[in-house]
């Protein structure tokens, strides 16, 4: 190449190193993805493990990359019929390798073309130019290492290339120089180190202008600590003055990219370690650091091996190869605890940092570049911890073991978090400092230049131009900036000035190069602060390390100092969107993608770089230059395994939320359990035994042991003896108020085009764990059917949720919202999961157990205590009825289960009256003939005596309806409960709903009043008629049996009961008690069923529910008063008792009257019937 042909501005070194650059990260995503997925069996194309193919794959491997189709029939014969799929399937694969080898003739040939142009590097003043060419050295080594790392590749190559001359006749045309390649570059190194020879003044140039960079960045954490750096408090007199630099965009230079610069450019121009002292210093100041670099990902180069294997056959290199051998050492010995001591400094720093800006954003201005330096050391230190952790062998494993990793994780975040909220007050600042100050200095720059070529003044004048028309309005008016055009103006410059014999040389006018880095800087705090926050602290690196990312959110949730900072690691997954490449789309979505085959077969890499290569200078444009790159290299990755880094991104920032909520669930568990124990001993039965004591005492009585330890008072775990006293619960809530900081530091965040909202999944969380520790509580066992007693489960339940509301303190939620959610659920039969809940779990005991227990006699219905209460039995109860029954009960119970619950609670009972009704109608039925005679015949004694002889089932029936009437008086206490619950809770409500019922004019029709009545019995308001037990005994009705029919027998039924109750004088457990007021049998429960059975009936049938009872009532009186007559003891011995159920009914009744019980039955009986009870009843006691 000619350089009086080569004219250095027509090369367009700018354009091409940003085109390279960025195709050749998308190469290197590419191949990393084949490398993967030919390195995971379930992943690797099929055919490289077919046992059928088997044996032609390691023919072709052998052989590579000869070609051998004649003498080779019998290996290669499943090959000729897989051949189109093989084509089909393999295309993505061998094209990509194909793009590499194109990739690297651009390399190759731009790498001649700066060489010949002898271009100028220098970090510090040509900062764009130097960083993109070595940048782009280091992306063609990696991207040759990783191809070297591809261990079927051959196989791959050369099954394509067979299949395609099988299929078409001939090789590919690639193929023959694709096979060279990948045989010259099986050691790559070696072969890149010959390759390089001629390029090596260029690249030691580049490299040697670190020195003044690299051993800056790479000081000890004492180092930093005595210069006080990032701290914007240590010279308060300074703190509003801009923090300058004459190298700006080297303050923030990554460090792991100057290493891989240092380590790898020096290998390359090996030659200059031995003759320039800096160089060697360089080279062996990056190999003490590290023991690794990241290639690319996950991808780890082992520096000290590599470079020793490479030198070691080189002679003279003895010298080298014992550097190497100390620097490692030295790396092994010294690299992690340096390292630690920087991460505890920057944690400390950028604390110190987030806390004054966010108490002084407006400092974010002058102290911009502070911040971009804290995120770009803290990022350094965190990628080198991830790399080494897993990929060296330690001396010291707990120097790359840091638990406190997520405070600096945080404290980035933060930082980034300020930049984000606060730019327009960044822009306000540069905007200013750029029309203010910078074009000004720029404008005196150029007019002192003594030589000024056209080209480059009209360049210089446009920039200060640009600077000079800013304003603050534009911020104000929320005008978007966009300076892209303007920093590419300035690379293309620095080439056109730092090529040889350049009229404009930058190597001679050092200063203006520095004052354009610096303005260049101030452009990127106007126009480009997402792309800084990404360049200096991206931290997608985790996407690739799962499993040390995972292991280190649990050590930071372990850790309780450190779980306020858990919120860093789901915030880290904001950051995996940045790692993804338009060259390979299947990594980002699933969209529909166009087939490589297509594409390669019709452009080739040379054609479509050169599509780019052509764009005009002021057209040129990076988002237009990304989507022809990308639509140009659309493919389909058949046959890869993806890597959808946003749906990792999406399940690990779920996991780590699922699992802070399901850490601060457990820990207010914890904290509900100590509240429910100490709640648990102000319960009333724990008083009994101190009230004991204190009788005892008065009296003088020693009843206890000797030696026996006092019992606790509530009260003493808030007694303190001093400070320092820690319990578990303080603990507890020492840890709670850490998480949930970090639960409520963000409100939601964005990954991946979805919203996260941390508070909700603690609110999902608190839900389920709430909804299981009710019904838990209740310690419900079906075995033994033990339960809680209500009262003890309201006291639970109330401690618990002052827990919860005491979290509203903490992270902002609604656990109002939690409440309601479920307490209203556990108000039905079922919860939103199909699981029982405390209303089903009570209904069933309180049917199946406590109400069992009283239709067999062992349990009994006190009216005077509201309760049931234990009958003295030969088999003792498990349970004491009286506590689970009184009005106490009852009441917690109706806070429990609310109305809603207590309807289904009415609604079970009705449903067991209503089986009871099914089997009385059929006792009717049985004796429908006799009642039928006995209703017209109550007059005549004689002929109703004969005809009570021929009924059946007397017993069955009063037992029936005895069950009934206990079960109406259970759900009559439930009731009375329920009213005094809602009273208290919505007392003008309820007085408003009673007061709609007292005032129901009697000729309102009877389905509006049974409206009203719902409505009033929802409230536990007793009306004349049971809505509930209307709509029980309404889905008894028959179809075969008419109306007429049904209504008949509803008569008949209360005939019967009438005419049945003398036979319950004879019964010893009939005698009635004054001091319970009612029998011992339950017999004075039939008060309540008949008068409700009845009403209900008659309402259903339309009947006149007056007149029946009427009827009823002469029946029953009539009976009743033929057992005076009676002269055998044994039937009578209870009849006074008996007497007193007619008052009972009578009482109970609202349709009945006194006056009419005095026509029926004289009063004079009942009032000496009343007399005999008491007296027999003092008799009894006495």
């Amino acid at each position: 190449m000619s350089r009086a042909v080569l004219q250095p501005s027509q090369q367009k070194l700018a354009e091409k190193l940003t085109i390279l650059n960025d195709r050749g990260i998308g190469m290197l995503t590419r191949l990393y993805n084949i490398k993967k997925a030919c390195g995971d069996p379930k992943a690797k194309p099929s055919y490289l493990v077919d046992k059928n193919l088997e044996s032609a794959v390691k023919f072709i491997v052998r052989k590579f990359p000869a070609i051998e189709t004649r003498n080779n029939n019998q290996q290669l014969a499943q090959l000729q019929k897989e051949k189109s799929e093989i084509l089909k399937n393999l295309a993505l694969y061998y094209f990509t390798f194909v793009d590499v080898m194109e990739f690297r003739d651009h390399v190759c040939e731009l790498l001649n073309t700066i060489d010949v142009c002898q271009v100028f590097f220098d970090i510090t003043v040509n900062f764009d130019l130097t960083k993109n060419y070595l940048d782009l050295i280091i992306t063609y080594t990696t991207l040759m290492i990783m191809l070297s790392r591809i261990e079927e590749r051959k196989a791959i190559i050369g099954l394509y290339n067979y299949a395609h001359e099988m299929s078409h006749g001939t090789s590919d045309r690639e193929y023959p120089r694709l096979g060279q390649l990948i045989v010259d570059y099986e050691n790559p190194l070696k072969k890149m180190m010959e390759e390089f020879v001629p390029h090596s003044k260029s690249l030691s140039d580049a490299l040697i202008s670190l020195h003044m960079v690299y051993p800056r960045r790479n000081l000890s954490a004492d180092q930093w600590r005595n210069a006080q750096l990032l701290s914007l408090i240590s010279a308060p007199s300074t703190m509003l003055n801009p923090a300058q630099s004459d190298t700006m965009p080297c303050e923030y230079l990554s460090l792991d990219a100057m290493e891989k610069w240092i380590v790898l450019g020096f290998i390359l121009c090996h030659g200059v370690l031995n003759t320039d002292a800096t160089a060697l210093n360089l080279w062996k100041l990056a190999l003490q650091v590290s023991s690794c670099l990241s290639l690319f990902r996950d991808e780890v180069f082992h520096i000290h091996k590599a470079a020793e294997d490479l030198f070691v056959n080189i002679r003279g290199y003895n010298k080298r190869i014992n550097d190497i051998r100390e620097c490692k050492e030295s790396a092994l010995s010294h690299a992690g605890s340096m390292h630690r001591e920087r991460r505890k400094f920057l944690r400390s720093a950028l604390k110190e940092l987030a806390t004054v800006l966010s108490d002084q954003p407006g400092l974010l201005g002058p102290k911009a570049l502070f911040v971009f330096m804290a995120l770009s050391f803290a990022r350094d230190e965190i990628i080198w911890l991830l790399r080494h952790a897993d990929n060296v062998q330690k001396k010291n494993a707990d120097d790359f073991i840091d638990k406190h990793v997520a405070e600096l994780i945080f404290y980035m975040e933060e930082l980034r978090a300020h930049v984000r909220k606060y730019g327009p007050v960044m822009q306000r600042y540069y905007v200013q400092y750029l029309s203010g100050f910078d074009a000004v200095v720029l404008n005196e720059l150029v007019q002192n230049l003594s030589v000024c070529p056209e080209d480059e003044s009209i360049i210089m004048s446009s920039f200060v131009n640009t600077m000079t028309s800013l304003s603050v309005k534009q911020v104000e008016d929320g005008e978007v900036f966009d300076f892209r055009g303007m920093r590419l103006d300035w690379f293309r410059l620095q080439a056109y000035t730092s090529v040889s014999k350049a009229s404009l040389s930058l190597a001679d006018h050092k200063e203006l190069g520095k004052m354009m880095n610096t303005i260049i800087f101030h452009t990127k705090m106007v126009d480009s602060l997402v792309e800084m926050l990404v360049e200096t602290s991206d931290l997608s690196i985790f996407c690739f390390y799962s499993r040390a990312f995972e292991k280190m959110f649990q050590q930071c949730l372990e850790l309780p100092s450190q779980s306020r900072y858990s919120i860093a690691f789901p915030l880290l997954c904001t950051h995996f969107m940045s790692c993804t490449h338009e060259l390979c789309p299947e990594e980002m979505s699933d969209y529909p993608r166009q087939g490589i085959t297509d594409v390669m077969n019709t452009a080739t890499l040379n054609e479509r770089t050169s599509a780019l290569m052509n764009f005009p200078l002021s057209d040129y444009d990076t988002k237009i230059m990304s989507a022809k790159v990308h639509k140009l290299l659309e493919w389909d990755g058949r046959g890869l395994k993806r890597h959808h880094i946003g749906d990792r991104s999406l399940s690990l920032c779920n996991m780590f939320l699922d699992e802070m909520a399901k850490q601060a669930r457990n820990l207010i568990t914890d904290i509900c359990t100590e509240q429910c124990t100490l709640s648990d001993q102000l319960l009333p039965k724990h008083c009994a035994k101190t009230i004991s004591q204190a009788v005892n005492k008065k009296s003088k009585k020693q009843t206890g042991k000797k030696g026996e330890p006092e019992r606790e008072k509530p009260g003493v775990e808030s007694m303190r003896k001093n400070r320092l006293l820690v319990t578990n619960l303080d603990k507890l809530h020492t840890a709670l108020s850490e998480l949930c900081f970090s639960i409520n530091y963000v409100p939601n965040m964005m990954v991946w085009e979805h919203t996260f909202t941390p508070r909700e999944y603690l609110t999902s969380h608190l839900e389920i764990r709430f909804t299981k520790s009710i019904v838990g509580m209740t310690m419900y066992n079906q075995a033994t059917q033990e339960i809680a007693k209500p009262s003890e489960l309201l006291t639970s339940v109330r401690s618990y949720m002052t827990v919860l509301q005491s979290i509203e303190n903490y992270v902002q939620i609604d656990i109002t919202r939690v409440f309601n959610n479920v307490l209203l659920q556990q108000t039905q039969h079922l919860d939103s999961h199909g699981e029982p809940t405390i209303t089903s779990l009570y209904t069933n005991w309180y049917l199946e157990t406590l109400l069992r227990q009283v239709s067999n006699g062992h349990i009994a219905y006190f009216p005077a205590m509201k309760a049931f209460v234990n009958l003295p039995t030969e088999n003792e109860l498990t349970f004491n009825a009286e506590e689970y029954s009184d009005i106490s009960e009852m009441r917690a119970l109706s806070e429990l289960l609310g109305p809603y619950g207590m309807k289904f609670l009415s609604e079970s009972l009705m449903w067991h009256i209503s089986s009871q009704v099914a089997e009385l109608k059929k006792l009717v039925v049985e004796n429908v003939e006799v009642l039928t005679q006995m209703r017209t015949s109550f007059d005549k004694p004689d002929q109703m005596a004969s005809l009570f002889k021929r009924l059946t089932s007397v017993d069955s029936v009063l037992k029936r309806m005895t069950i009934i009437g206990v079960i109406l008086s259970f759900r009559s206490l439930a009731q009375e409960a329920l009213r005094d619950v809602l009273s208290y809770h919505i007392p003008f409500l309820v007085s408003s709903v009673e007061d709609f019922k007292d005032h129901i004019p009697r000729e309102t029709d009877m389905k509006v009043a049974m409206n009203v009545y719902e409505l009033s019995s929802a409230a536990g308001l007793p009306c004349e008629i049971d809505p509930a037990l209307v709509v029980a005994l309404s889905s008894q009705k028959s179809e075969n049996i008419s109306p007429e029919e049904e209504y008949k027998i509803a008569c008949l039924l209360m005939v019967f009961v009438a005419v049945s109750l003398p036979t319950l004088a004879s019964n010893v457990m009939s005698q009635y008690s004054p001091a319970i007021e009612g029998h011992c049998n339950n017999i004075h429960c039939l008060a309540k069923a008949i008068n409700q059975i009845a009403a209900a009936l008659f309402t259903i049938h339309k009947g006149s529910i007056e007149d029946r009872l009427k009827e009823f009532l002469a029946l029953a009186s009539s009976s009743l008063l033929k057992i005076g007559q009676e002269t055998d003891k044994t039937t009578t011995r209870n009849r006074e008792s008996v007497y007193l159920l007619l008052d009972m009914i009578v009482q109970e009744s609202p349709f009945l009257t006194m006056d009419l019980l005095e026509s029926c039955f004289p009063y004079v009986l009942l009032r000496n019937a009343y007399h005999a009870v008491y007296r027999q009843s003092v008799t009894s006691s006495a």
